[in-house]
């Protein structure tokens, strides 16, 4: 298993990935626009950054973060906004990599916490989260406002 930061060459599987997220939530499998991604990717100013998960050259998973500030005090923390394995590749450790490359990514920046929300009618994601000892945290609503263009 290797873990690496996903490059402009990796629009095609990113774009396939993004449509397999979209159908495990229940849409339909659409793969993502190739030019939102790489102008939140890789353009002037990117809005996350993405690690790929690799059993040799076939891409297995996917975690896309940002980091948020402030988090404690003047602390910043690393957001992680999606983890996802696919299907074939689920229950071989792929997602704690991808969490212990989390943590990693979270030092190098000086970040002082991870955090992330998780749908609670996704029982094993709840349960994965547990196993890597993450606390779940009561007392907070998630919030949506959909942007409209006026």
């Amino acid at each position: 298993m290797k873990i690496r930061s996903a490059t402009v060459a990796d629009l095609d599987v990113i774009s396939e990935m993004l449509g397999e997220i979209e159908e495990y939530y229940g849409g339909e499998n659409t793969p993502g626009d190739h030019a939102q991604i790489r102008t939140a990717l890789f353009g002037e100013r990117p809005h996350a950054s993405v690690l790929l998960a690799l059993d040799d050259d076939d891409v297995v998973g996917l975690a896309s973060y940002t980091f948020l500030w402030p988090a404690a005090g003047a602390d910043s923390s690393l957001y992680l906004k999606e983890l996802y394995v696919r299907e074939h590749a689920r229950r071989r450790g792929v997602a704690a990599e991808l969490m212990m490359a989390l943590s990693e990514a979270a030092g190098l920046a000086g970040c002082s916490r991870i955090e992330w929300t998780a749908d609670t009618e996704n029982p094993p994601a709840l349960a994965f989260y547990a196993a890597q000892g993450a606390e779940r945290r009561a007392g907070k609503v998630f919030y949506r406002l959909e942007h409209n263009e006026r």
